[in-house]
């Protein structure tokens, strides 16, 4: 009897098994995680290239990061104009003779050895375009004008070419390199994206350097209003030198700090020149992510390879993602050691990429302007610890697939004939006769025994992992969202235990040599299934990480043609039989002997294992009724190790390799196998797996934990982290049943310490914020304002419970808002006014008067239509950003002095319902005509007028100055839609009856007064009345009410002048085309222009009584009386009280 320890250090025994296989594990986990944790170290030389300046670098990204710097805020103007300052010191510095365009021409030469025209800088792009959003699927048409900066340089081996003449470049194509400078309006941008323009300033710095101009050209683009939807991308298709560039690297962020990973790749060419940077990180299970449309959001990357055509490279930060656009994305939450990550590694990229002189980025410009340049093909990609850069083709990746799925099973199946031929086939043998079945004596080969342990094995740890993961979204959801690596710990320990619970016990109860064998031989069918899977995802949808799968059948075939391998070293089982019964015979001559006893043991335990039923031994009605009375194997797990029959201790003496190499209770046979194989097996199945396996778990763990807060389902998170705990372990199972018990207890008491936990703990942590989603909608013409929360259901409302504002006032609960996130529930409520517009004019910053905005100020529209189509002017004060929504989409859209993509129709397939407009300048007027299908006309359409305000830092939101200050720290708010105001005025537009112009009192003993058909004035008072109801129309500050024909018109002294310059300006052209003349053949022209008089001196007179102090009058107009009443206590833009008001009675003729 063989023994259940060797000093053999590699011998397949439980000592050495749990020894080397728990610290392969442990080590490969510990340098994963570190790997993964850690960020390449920034050199301690503040200038480790010449041309570079890791000072510098940061002191940008602190002055870039010192506020909130959204497109349409001050502070966006701010940086831009730094921008601006910096690329003109840079090139000072450097000695660089650059012309500007846009800005002073006054350095057009800085010193005599430097060469004129070499860089060429847009210091202010005047180019605007106008084009669908089809990058987010939306039935909105976008006008959005530049505010970009752009860089060229100059390489040393392209030819000149003067871009002003309009000529097409025919050289060789540049290389883009491009950062957005924008934030979004509740972060500070350092990982989205300043680090990025830190970044593209140090590369102008190195490639402006004369020693270190590029062998191409490079061209420099730092773009803004990315976060609003791309839109400085667009901008910059309009640019002339967005044919010149053919290659791009694009830097971004969706995270805060860590390492800059791959993102996406256009094709394995351009994928190359990133694998030369020093330190490379990334996998293409990210491309496929995007691919597939898993990841939400998205960068520039999308219109320079859809829109322009172009081929290049997407990095960005990725984690974590909490931080993702909330006042965390800081310089203070970042590190030098992030900067310089992203910094060293475009530098290579952009060295490489610029002194390529192959001719596969080469290309035309088609008529439209996008490139027409080879495809290349589909890239697939991985790092190993951020040394070692994998990349190749996916056709590579597809050849590769396909023969390993047939060249594998046709090896293995060659190796099984020679092993039937040679008669060394154990598998599948149950028992082997010395000549035929017809002799007495049969030896038990026992091939079959345990064959089924590995797929139950499998199937009920899987189980249970599964189940934990919907135990999990069911107790405790977003447990994951700050304990990732708990639920890692449950999961993987859950598997272990359960799984080593059944194997190991197999093993115990009916000990086989070839457990390990079948495990191999499982893993290779379920890795080959895999594989069929994985190569169809390679061919039918383009998809590359299936690398992972086809390193893993690889290495699972190389384990299982070892053990293939291994069986030839056996002697045939015609041999081994001879042997076995001829040593029986032996012994039997001597049973008084140790020696016979123990060949009789030893005989018995070759013919049978006795004991129970057995899943490879046959019960027939021949079958002894004694065949259990051995009870050698009848056991617990706690007597594993230990000799089951004394008399076997003899076998010790013996010298029979049949008899005494056989660990344990195994088939005598296995006494010939080598006892070192399994650790080659290991080495090649385990290793290689754990590293793949790893660095994706732990990428996709990174990138996916955090996003529930963004509207993620939950459970598939925890789904493909079971499946990833599943494969790391797999390669284990083989060995698993040699493990000794200590491990297996340790880890179940790790499972339930963390199962505990998990179900129990909070989920979000200081560290993890739950980002809720803030909106603020505000009616100008009622004052009426919505202040809108969205975030997961739950918790959000304990969030709303923590701000005085909110304190006794209902909440309105939706999920089809128009800022809602699939999966998040919003809670609306009437919150705290906004103070976006200032009381004091910024172009006055002297005036001794302050002029206070009230709501229905801040955004005015004027809006004529005929037929089916209409025309608006749109101003909004103190805002860059405005929208035009209709609630009847339009086919045509044209924009006063809008330029249109070449590339694309500005309306949306099938119309546009929305017109949003982004101008460089504040306070811009808009001129938009809209024209709808035929058949439908302009009359009775409706929708609503919008502008957007984004800044905050210095109180202009008080709701979500509130929300920061009042929150549970554990939450972290950001914004919701493109503003975090948003203002908005309804129309509808409607004409006056046709010949009927007449206005009667409905109760002249009450103050209100109504329209009737066919009827003539009746006398001037009711004119009088019917010209205020236009004028209230024209100047917006009034409304004929829905409600009611009794209303209310705010003036204040300060609006005499404008409202009478307008109603002078505007009564001709409005009312003519209103009204029609009297039947009676009265002077149209005198009739209205003593109209016109009579309202002029009669406004003024009333508007001369309001008092100066900045209160408001109300102007009464009712069939009797029309007078000012003043006083009262001045009343904040906000509290002013709404313009109209009343019941329900009739439909107005105008509005």
């Amino acid at each position: 009897m063989a023994k259940k320890y060797s000093w053999n250090p590699i011998a397949f025994v439980p000592a050495q098994v749990t020894i080397i296989a728990s610290a392969v594990y442990t080590a490969l986990f510990t340098l994963l995680l570190w790997n993964h944790w850690t960020v390449p170290a920034a050199p301690s030389d503040p200038v480790p290239v010449k041309g570079i300046n890791q000072t510098q670098a940061w002191l940008d990204l602190d002055f870039i990061t010192d506020g909130f710097h959204p497109f349409g805020s001050r502070r966006n103007d701010v940086v831009e104009q730094y921008l601006s300052r910096r690329v003109e010191a840079i090139l000072k510095s450097n000695g660089v003779g650059y012309d500007v365009v846009g800005g002073s021409q006054n350095d057009t030469r800085l010193a005599e050895k430097a060469k004129a025209g070499n860089v060429t800088v847009w210091t202010h792009d005047t180019a605007n375009t106008t084009f669908p959003e089809d990058w987010r699927h939306l039935p909105w048409t976008i006008y959005t004008e530049s505010s970009n900066i752009v860089v060229y340089i100059k390489g040393k081996r392209d030819s000149d070419w003067d871009w002003q003449s309009g000529e097409k470049y025919k050289g060789h194509g540049g290389v883009l390199m491009n950062a957005h400078y924008d934030s979004v309006s509740t972060g500070y941008g350092a990982t989205d994206n300043g680090v990025g323009v830190a970044t593209v300033l140090q590369l102008i710095s190195y490639f402006t350097r004369e020693d270190n101009q590029p062998d191409h050209s490079i061209v420099a683009l730092f773009n803004n209003a990315e976060e609003n939807g791309l839109y400085g991308a667009h901008n910059y298709l309009m640019h002339p030198m967005a044919s010149f560039t053919h290659t791009f690297l694009n830097l971004e962020g969706a995270g805060a700090g860590g390492k800059a990973t791959l993102f996406r790749s256009t094709d394995a060419e351009i994928t190359k020149f990133y694998a030369s940077a020093p330190n490379p990180y990334g996998s293409v299970i990210s491309a496929d992510g995007w691919k597939q449309g898993f990841i939400r959001s998205g960068t520039d990357y999308s219109i320079f390879t859809e829109s322009l055509g172009m081929r290049g490279l997407d990095v960005a930060f990725f984690a974590p993602r909490a931080r993702y656009h909330t006042n965390q994305d800081s310089a203070r939450e970042t590190n030098p050691d992030s900067l310089w990550h992203m910094l060293s590694t475009s530098l290579e990229t952009m060295k490489a990429l610029a002194s390529y002189d192959g001719g596969e980025f080469d290309g035309s410009v088609d008529r439209e302007g996008k490139l027409d340049l080879e495809s290349g093909s589909t890239g697939v990609w991985f790092d190993l610890f951020g040394r070692v850069f994998a990349v190749m083709s996916l056709n590579t990746l597809f050849a590769i697939s396909v023969t390993l799925l047939v060249a594998g099973p046709i090896l293995l199946i060659l190796l099984e004939i020679l092993l039937v031929r040679n008669d060394k086939w154990y598998l599948f043998s149950r028992k082997q006769y010395l000549k035929s079945s017809d002799d007495d004596d049969a030896v038990h080969i026992s091939g079959l025994r345990g064959f089924f342990r590995f797929p139950i094995a499998f199937v009920v740890a899987s189980a249970a992992v599964m189940a934990l993961a919907f135990l999990q979204t069911k107790i405790n959801p977003f447990i994951v969202y700050s304990s990732e690596y708990v639920v890692w710990a449950e999961l993987l320990t859950a598997w272990f235990a359960v799984a080593w619970f059944i194997l190991a016990g197999g093993d115990r109860i009916r000990p086989t040599a070839l457990q390990r064998m079948f495990c191999l031989i499982w893993l290779y069918i379920v890795s080959w299934i895999a594989l069929v899977a994985a190569t169809v995802g390679e061919n039918n949808f383009g998809l590359g990480s299936g690398y992972l799968i086809v390193v893993y059948n690889a290495a699972v075939f190389g384990a299982v043609l070892i053990s293939y391998l291994e069986l030839f070293v056996l002697p045939s089982k015609a041999k081994y039989a001879e042997h076995v019964l001829d040593a029986v015979d032996e012994t039997r001559s001597r049973p008084g002997s140790q020696s016979s006893r123990t060949l009789l043991a030893q005989s018995d335990r070759a013919s049978s294992i006795r004991g129970p039923a057995v899943e490879d031994d046959e019960t027939t009605e021949s079958t002894s009724l004694l065949r259990g009375r051995d009870t050698r194997h009848q056991g617990t797990f706690t007597h594993h190790g230990k000799r089951r029959q004394p008399e076997e201790e003899g076998l010790e003496d013996s010298d029979d390799p049949f008899l005494i190499k056989a660990y344990g209770d195994e088939q005598a046979w296995s006494s010939s196998l080598p006892q070192w194989t399994w650790i080659l097996q290991f080495l090649i199945l385990a290793p290689i797996n754990i590293i793949l396996v790893g660095q994706m778990a732990l990428l996709l763990t990174s990138a996916l934990h955090q996003t529930p807060a963004d509207g993620n389902a939950v459970l598939p998170i925890y789904l493909i982290i079971a499946g990833l705990a599943i494969l790391l372990l797999l390669p284990l199972t083989p060995f698993l049943h040699r493990f000794k018990y200590q491990v297996p207890t340790l880890l179940l008491l790790v499972f339930i310490g963390c199962l505990v936990y998990n179900l129990v703990a909070f989920p979000f942590s200081r560290e993890a914020r739950m980002k809720h989603y803030f909106i603020q909608t505000i009616d100008l013409d009622s004052g009426k304002t919505n202040v809108t929360l969205a975030g997961l259901d739950g918790y959000v409302q304990d969030i709303i419970a923590e701000l005085p504002s909110a304190a006794g006032k209902p909440l309105h609960y939706s999920d089809n808002h128009q800022y809602s996130r699939n999966g998040l529930q919003s809670c609306s409520w009437s919150g705290l006014a906004p103070r976006v517009v200032p009381e004091q004019p910024a172009l006055a910053p002297f005036s001794n008067k302050t002029r206070k905005h009230g709501p229905q100020d801040w955004l005015d529209y004027n809006v004529t239509f005929t037929n089916n189509s209409a025309a608006f002017s749109i101003r909004g004060r103190n805002t860059k950003m405005c929208r035009l929504v209709l609630d009847t989409p339009v086919i045509g859209v044209e924009i006063e002095d809008a330029a249109t993509d070449p590339r694309a129709s500005p309306v949306a397939e099938n119309g546009s319902s929305q017109v949003r407009l982004y101008s460089r300048t504040w306070d811009k007027t808009y001129h938009v005509n809209v024209t709808w299908d035929e058949g439908v006309m302009a009359k009775g359409q409706a929708g609503r007028v919008a502008c957007s305000w984004t800044e905050s830092e210095h109180g202009e939101v008080p709701a979500l100055d509130e929300i920061r200050r009042f929150a549970p720290f554990w939450s972290a708010v950001t914004k919701a839609g493109e503003g975090l105001v948003e203002g908005y005025k309804r129309f509808e537009l409607e004409i006056a009856r046709r010949k009927v112009d007449s206005i009667l009192p409905e109760n002249r003993g009450q103050s209100s007064w109504g329209f009737e058909k066919d009827k003539p004035f009746s006398d001037d008072k009711d004119r009088e009345q019917f010209v205020h109801a236009v004028v209230a129309v024209i100047t917006n500050n009034g409304k004929i009410s829905l409600q009611n024909y009794k209303f209310r018109l705010l003036f204040s002294r300060r609006d005499n002048d404008r409202l009478v310059a307008r109603i002078v300006a505007e009564l001709d052209g409005v009312i003519r085309a209103k009204v029609e003349p009297e039947e009676d053949g009265n002077d149209q022209a005198e009739a209205f222009d003593a109209l016109r008089k009579h309202v002029e001196t009669k406004l003024e007179k009333i508007l001369r009584d309001v008092p100066s102090d900045g209160t408001h009058a109300e102007v009464v107009a009712g069939p009797s009386r029309m007078s000012a009443i003043g006083g009262g206590r001045a009343i904040a833009p906000s509290e002013a009280p709404p313009a109209y008001e009343g019941d329900v009675k009739r439909k107005p003729l105008l509005r």
